[in-house]
């Protein structure tokens, strides 16, 4: 009976063991953006995707050439996002927008967003909860 039920144990602790490596695998860090970087678009919100772990918004906005393409944005995750002013309902698809963000460091259309100014002039901040991290001298 006692090898049974260690055996059991060993089963149930390995099997936790497989959910919770799952979870930290499932998270990323911010490392992907450049922090010393910071641009600035216009354009309209195709999308909001109010989800964890992070709540995304996709905006159409012109590139380097002027050409109107779509940038990923990403948050933190949905507390931290309704912290920062936003709602599952506070953009729909069509509305202008400005947004400021982080670039992603390889250069592809996306990165960390900052801060969204709304048509009516209202001032969402995307990264509420985050703290920022002071430079070495």
């Amino acid at each position: 009976m006692t090898l049974a039920f260690s055996r059991l144990v060993s089963l149930a602790a390995g099997f936790g063991g497989v959910l919770l490596a799952g979870q930290a695998f499932a998270h990323h860090s911010f490392a992907m953006f450049d922090p010393d970087k910071t641009i600035t678009k216009a354009g309209t919100v195709k999308e909001l995707e109010w989800t964890n772990p992070h709540v995304w918004i996709h905006v159409m906005a012109p590139d380097d050439t002027g050409k109107i393409v779509e940038w990923s944005l990403e948050m933190q995750a949905v507390q931290q996002a309704m912290s920062g002013g936003w709602r599952s309902d506070i953009v729909h698809p069509g509305d202008k927008i400005s947004i400021e963000f982080h670039p992603l460091r390889d250069g592809s259309r996306g990165g960390e967003l900052l801060t969204a100014t709304l048509a009516d002039g209202r001032k969402l901040q995307a990264q509420a909860a985050r703290l920022p991290v002071p430079k070495a001298p």
